[in-house]
């Protein structure tokens, strides 16, 4: 949306060029993405932490080196949006569309995927079979009567 929105403001065309600028924003946005739930999942499993402490604790280790690879390409594009010169009308689609594609996604990405994650944790804890819920309460019974 951003590299369209990018694309109307600046009343450029969206041309083959442009589409290469949002295959590419679709790869770095997906690549931060994934880092950021890979993380969370590795937390969760090796270190026992709830999905809320996990998804948390990889937003913090993720932030940066997101924000790094977003601002190199962003400022790799800054360039070709705003250069001139010979075959400038070529470039310009592409610039405009990583500069403007790579603001709006990264916000975006940042807020919408620990919400998510979330969202499917729960949902993956809703539907867990009865039987499998069952026998982890039975097992938490049997544990508590040894204990007494």
């Amino acid at each position: 949306m951003g590299a369209l929105l990018a694309l109307l403001i600046t009343r450029t065309e969206f041309s083959v060029i442009a589409l290469i600028g949002i295959i590419l924003l679709i790869g770095i946005v997906q690549k931060n993405a994934i880092m950021m739930i890979d993380f969370a999942l590795q937390a969760e499993r090796q270190e026992g932490k709830s999905a809320e402490d996990a998804i948390f604790q990889a937003c913090q280790l993720r932030f940066r080196p997101i924000l790094m690879t977003t601002m190199a390409a962003l400022l790799g594009g800054l360039p070709l949006a705003l250069g001139g010169g010979v075959g400038a009308e070529l470039r310009m689609p592409l610039g405009v569309t990583i500069v403007g594609g790579l603001i709006l996604s990264q916000l975006l990405t940042l807020y919408t995927v620990p919400v998510t994650y979330l969202y499917f944790d729960k949902l993956a804890k809703r539907l867990k079979p009865r039987e499998i819920r069952d026998q982890g309460s039975e097992v938490t019974d049997q544990a508590a009567e040894i204990s007494l």
